[in-house]
């Protein structure tokens, strides 16, 4: 009896598809004829995690939301607004722009349960540089002022397109189709926090992504990955689920 069940659970749990958690904001919007806060993500990571055979879940920040960890196979951590520079020992740049301080605390608990648990975890944009600010790195507050150029970022809705230079070995090597990739940012990482390793670089030096040492998966990039053709970074940490999931029913 006990065998069966043990086969039926296992055969499950083979067939389940990884639950990727995808840190979600809280804002205004309209709906019919009513203006009311929302928390809400992006159709378009939605898509992304669902298009590379996981189930996508929205993780409200709120506090206790690093609780969530253990039930994830996966972590995807979305762009959004300037952290508080205060969380690297700075004061704010006339540049830097409106911080969501209750969502950096409720982020920052959260990357840290997810390293700690070895969650494999994608970072993008400020995601990236959450993961920085964690480790005890900084950021460069505004880029224009260090490259002399805004290409990172050319204005309203257009995306800048940079090329990136990968470390050999890296996951970045190993996974990324295009090196070409799709930016929107005025932020990127000054000093490196401890335990990363640099992994891509754009031309003019800026960095571009970052991994975390002895830790299965866990990447940030800079660039806007949602808006690539190049699916890779979303299948990689799909992957990097399943094979958790694969260790952990054994």
């Amino acid at each position: 009896m006990h065998s069966a069940v043990n086969e039926t659970l296992s055969s499950l749990d083979r067939t389940r598809r990884p639950i990727i958690g995808i840190t979600a904001v809280v804002t205004q919007i309209k709906f019919a004829i009513f203006e009311m806060d929302a928390t809400f993500v992006p159709q378009t990571f939605v898509q992304k995690v669902a298009d590379a055979g996981c189930i996508p879940v929205l993780l409200a920040p709120q506090p206790g939301v690093e609780q969530t960890v253990g039930g994830l196979d996966g972590l995807l951590l979305l762009a959004g607004p300037d952290a508080d520079p205060a969380l690297y020992g700075q004061e704010k740049h006339e540049k830097t722009g409106w911080n969501d301080k209750v969502r950096d605390t409720a982020e920052l608990a959260l990357v840290e349960a997810a390293l700690e648990a070895d969650l494999p975890t994608l970072g993008i944009c400020r995601g990236e540089q959450l993961i920085n600010i964690l480790r005890g790195g900084t950021l460069q507050q505004h880029l224009p002022d260090i490259v002399g150029h805004d290409n990172h970022s050319p204005g309203g809705k257009e995306y800048g397109q940079q090329k990136v230079r990968l470390e050999p070995g890296s996951h970045l090597a190993k996974f990324l189709a295009k090196d070409v990739v799709p930016c929107h940012h005025h932020q990127v990482i000054d000093q490196v926090g401890e335990g990363l390793t640099v992994t891509a670089w754009s031309e003019d030096g800026t960095v571009e992504a970052i991994e975390v040492n002895d830790h299965p998966f866990a990447v940030g990039v800079q660039w806007h990955a949602e808006e690539s053709d190049d699916d890779s970074p979303f299948v990689a940490l799909a992957e990097a689920a399943r094979q958790r999931m694969s260790v952990r029913a054994r």
